[in-house]
C-alpha cells in the first residue's frame, strides 16, 4: 500500500473515531444519583413526590432512592463508605454520627452550597462543627415532641386536654377510673421510648429547654439536680397508667395499641403522623407537653432529626451539588413538610402547611421556646453513652426496678467517667 493511500486511511479512522466519540458525547446517558437513607418508610414519597420534582427541572441528572433498614443504617453506611462503595448523597443524623462521617472526610463541606443561608445557625447546629464554622449536611427537617390523643375518647370521657402536670394525671385517673382504654400507649422493652417519648418530651419544661441543656453541657448542672431528676420521677408516677405488660410491650405493639382505639393517649413525635392519620378510624388531637404549673413557660422538643450531606468521593459531585441546591430551597421545604406530614422545615423560608394535626404541632412554636434532645450534642461522645443509658433509666424508673434518684446518681457517674467540660 503506498504512502499516501495509507495517509488518507488513516485520516478517515481518525475522522470516524472522531465522530464515534461526538455522538457519544451528545447521547450520553443521564447522569444517576444515588441517595443513602434510613428512612425506608419514606421510599414512596422520594419516588413519586419529590424525585419527579426535581427530574422536572433537571431531566439530565436521574436519582435513585436506596433506603435501609434504620437499625442497620449506620453500620451500613460506615462500612459502604469505608469501602468507596456509598451513594452520592448521605442522609445524615443529626449531630455526632455525621460529625464523626466528616471528621473522617466522608461528608464534604457545604459551606459555600448555594442556599445554606436559608438556614439559621442553629438550624445548621446538628450538621455543623462544634465551633459552628463548618456546615456539612443540608438541614431538611425537625421532628417535635407532644402528646397525641384519641378525640373520641376524650369527648366520651368528658375530658379535655391537660395544660398542667396536675391537670395531666387527673385525666390519666379518669381514664383508668372508666375502665375503656389504657390511658398511657407506651411500653418499656425497646427502651428508646422512654428516653425520647418520655423524658426528652417531659423533660424540657423542668430543666428550661436550652437553658438547661448549655448548663449541663458547661459542667454548671449536674444530672442529679432538681430540675433533671424531677422528669425521672414523672416518668415513675406514669406506671399505673400503662397497660398490662408494659414492660414487654414494643415501639410496634404501642402503635397497634393506639391506633386500633385501645389506648387514648400516646406519648408521641411528630412523626407519627401520617401513619396514625391512615390507620385510626378515631379522630386525632394533639396537646403539648404539661406545664409543671398554671402560668410556667413552656417548652418543646423541638429535633433537627434528618439533613442530607454529599459523598466525598462522590464520582458526580457537581450534579449532587445541584440536587443539594435544590433541597436547600423553600420550594423543597414546602414539598417535603406537606409530603411526610410531622417532618417539619428549617428553612428560614414561609412553609404553608396542609395537615392540621402538623400545624396544631408547629403552632408550638409560637409560644413555647425549643431546644433539642439533651444527651445528641457532646454528651453521647464517650462510654457509657449518655443517651443510651437514658434509654436503660427511663425504662428502669418505669418498672420501678430503680429509683429516680439512683437512675439520676447513675447517669451523672457514668458521664463524670468521661465527661470534663471545658478540657
Amino acid at each position: 500500500m503506498s504512502k499516501s493511500k495509507l495517509s488518507v486511511k488513516l485520516l478517515h479512522a481518525a475522522m470516524a473515531a472522531s465522530l464515534v466519540g461526538v455522538a457519544g458525547a451528545a447521547f450520553a446517558a443521564p447522569v444517576t444519583l444515588t441517595i443513602e437513607s434510613w428512612r425506608n418508610d419514606d421510599l414512596a414519597i422520594w419516588r413519586d413526590q419529590i424525585i419527579p420534582a426535581f427530574q422536572a427541572a433537571h431531566p439530565d441528572i436521574k436519582v435513585k432512592f436506596t433506603p435501609m433498614a434504620p437499625t442497620e443504617y449506620n453500620a451500613a453506611l460506615n462500612s459502604k463508605l469505608d469501602a468507596g462503595t456509598a451513594g452520592d448523597l448521605i442522609t445524615c443524623r443529626p449531630f455526632d454520627a455525621s460529625l464523626q462521617l466528616f471528621q473522617k472526610g466522608h461528608l464534604q463541606s457545604l459551606n459555600s452550597l448555594k442556599g445554606m443561608d436559608n438556614f439559621s445557625p442553629v438550624a445548621k447546629t446538628a450538621w455543623s462543627t462544634d465551633d459552628g464554622k463548618t456546615a456539612f449536611c443540608v438541614p431538611m427537617a425537625s421532628v417535635i415532641h407532644g402528646f397525641i390523643y384519641n378525640k373520641d375518647a376524650f369527648a366520651k370521657l368528658g375530658l379535655t386536654p391537660p395544660v398542667t402536670v396536675a391537670d395531666f394525671f387527673s385525666v390519666l385517673s379518669k381514664i383508668k377510673s372508666d375502665g375503656t382504654y389504657v390511658p398511657l400507649a407506651m411500653g418499656t422493652k425497646d427502651g428508646w421510648e422512654t428516653a425520647s417519648m418520655g423524658y426528652q418530651n417531659i423533660g424540657p419544661n423542668y430543666y428550661k429547654g436550652e437553658e438547661g441543656r448549655k448548663a449541663l453541657i458547661a459542667g454548671k448542672a449536674k444530672l442529679t439536680d432538681p430540675q433533671w431528676l424531677e422528669p425521672l420521677r414523672m416518668l415513675a408516677k406514669w406506671k399505673p397508667y400503662m397497660g398490662d405488660g408494659f414492660e414487654s410491650q414494643t415501639y410496634p405493639d404501642s402503635q397497634n395499641m393506639f391506633t386500633l382505639g385501645r389506648a387514648a393517649i400516646y406519648p408521641a413525635g411528630s412523626w407519627e403522623i401520617p401513619g396514625f392519620e391512615k390507620q385510626a378510624s378515631f379522630k386525632l388531637g394533639v396537646f403539648p407537653p404539661p406545664v409543671p404549673k398554671a402560668g410556667d413557660k413552656c417548652y418543646i422538643s423541638d429535633h433537627p432529626d434528618i439533613a442530607l450531606g454529599l459523598n466525598a468521593k462522590s464520582p458526580h459531585a457537581a450534579e449532587a451539588k445541584v440536587f443539594l441546591e435544590w433541597v436547600a430551597s423553600t420550594g423543597f421545604a414546602g414539598l417535603y413538610a406537606n409530603a411526610l406530614p410531622g417532618f417539619f422545615s428549617l428553612n428560614k423560608g414561609n412553609v404553608e402547611l396542609k395537615d392540621p394535626i402538623a400545624k396544631e404541632f408547629v403552632s408550638w412554636r409560637n409560644k413555647c421556646e425549643s431546644t433539642i434532645r439533651p444527651t445528641y450534642q457532646i454528651l453521647s461522645r464517650g462510654t457509657p453513652n449518655l443517651e443510651n443509658e437514658f434509654w436503660v433509666s427511663g425504662s428502669s424508673v418505669i418498672n420501678g426496678t430503680q429509683t429516680a434518684e439512683a437512675a439520676a446518681q447513675k447517669l451523672q457517674k457514668g458521664l463524670e467517667s468521661w465527661y470534663k467540660p471545658g478540657k
